[in-house]
């Protein structure tokens, strides 16, 4: 990938939309909703943004921690005003700090047996293009745009040896604009802190 790339972009990273969904009971989200804060996913503001203070960074450890807290259990653990939670809460995702929230799974127990890291090589100019087609792939977990040897670096998942050689040598090595490949298998992941999985 040649270096006339958008390199505003080589720090990128996604994952992949169509993940699994999962149902919490009613908490933040739903508080936040119906008070028409946010429906699903906030936009950050495109103006200045408030600083980050140490209330503000123990409400993001607890949501981290447990994305279902009801807002009354929040201000109870920080020893705020509900109504104080409610507008940090809110700011929070309106800067763009909380971008939304999630399940975080095991991947054995979902039916994904095996792991990998996949490098791949792209033609100049191409970046976007294959980032649509990779989205598009449910065994991506996972991606970034890199610099180095290779260009994209993909986490990916399968149920099998067969499933992620298929996925490998039939549907990453064939993608168009795709040049090279190599893949290192995952022998175990290491969490990086309690809430959170290393990749």
């Amino acid at each position: 990938m040649g270096s006339s790339d958008a390199r505003g972009d080589r720090t990128s990273a996604w994952s992949s939309s169509h993940r699994p969904k999962f149902q919490f009971r009613r908490g933040i989200l739903d508080e936040l909703s119906r008070e028409g804060v946010i429906v699903d996913r906030m936009t950050p503001s495109p103006g200045h943004t408030a600083p980050i203070d140490a209330t503000d960074r123990r409400i993001v450890e607890e949501l981290r921690a447990d994305g279902r807290l009801s807002m009354r259990a929040l201000a109870e653990k920080l020893h705020i005003s509900r109504a104080s939670a409610y507008s940090r809460v809110e700011r929070l995702h309106r800067d763009g700090v909380i971008t939304g929230y999630t399940a975080v799974v095991d991947p054995e127990r979902y039916g994904f047996g095996i792991s990998a890291y996949v490098y791949l090589k792209i033609s100049q100019h191409s970046w976007k293009a294959v980032r649509q087609r990779v989205l598009e792939i449910p065994e991506v977990w996972h991606g970034a745009l890199v610099s180095g040897d290779y260009d994209l670096v993909l986490l990916v998942r399968a149920p099998d040896a067969h499933s992620l050689r298929d996925l490998v040598l039939s549907r990453l090595q064939t993608m168009p604009d795709v040049t090279s490949s190599h893949t290192v298998l995952i022998l175990d992941e290491l969490p990086t802190d309690a809430h959170q999985p290393r990749f």
